[in-house]
């Protein structure tokens, strides 16, 4: 005989959204406190994503953080639309993340690429820039 579930699964199932309240980073005087929530809470996820280098911490999942480190002493041409790619890749594991836009790069020192984009989210859309070392 096979187990039946009589009619379990069939049931109407709600699905709850969590709030996605988080610690307040302070970057620019480097502490925390207090509770951010909504826009606030994504610009501080991309921030964090884009600082952590994937693969590398035990502590994160494999799909956590962007792989920056192996462009080092790569071609320009090469790595720009590789940071791209990069970047768009690690940010869509985010489901409160819904595309990126409007990449543009610079290299005003050697061995540094600037690269600012915004990030369209379920809150509106975010500016943000960060630096590879190349």
């Amino acid at each position: 005989m096979i187990p039946g579930v009589n009619g379990f699964l069939e049931a109407g199932i709600e699905i709850e959204e969590l709030p996605d309240k988080t610690y307040k980073m302070h970057m620019d005087r480097r502490y925390i406190s207090g509770y951010c929530q909504g826009r606030e809470a994504v610009k501080q996820t991309i921030y964090k994503i884009l600082s952590t280098e994937r693969y590398r911490y035990i502590i994160y999942s494999w799909n956590y953080g962007v792989e920056f480190e192996d462009l080092f002493g790569e071609p320009i041409s090469y790595v720009c639309p590789e940071i791209k790619r990069r970047i768009e890749d690690a940010l869509s594991c985010d489901r409160r993340i819904l595309s990126c836009s409007s990449f543009s790069f610079g290299t005003k020192e050697q061995g540094v690429v600037r690269v600012s984009f915004t990030v369209h989210t379920m809150y509106g859309e975010i500016a943000m820039d960060t630096e590879v070392r190349v």
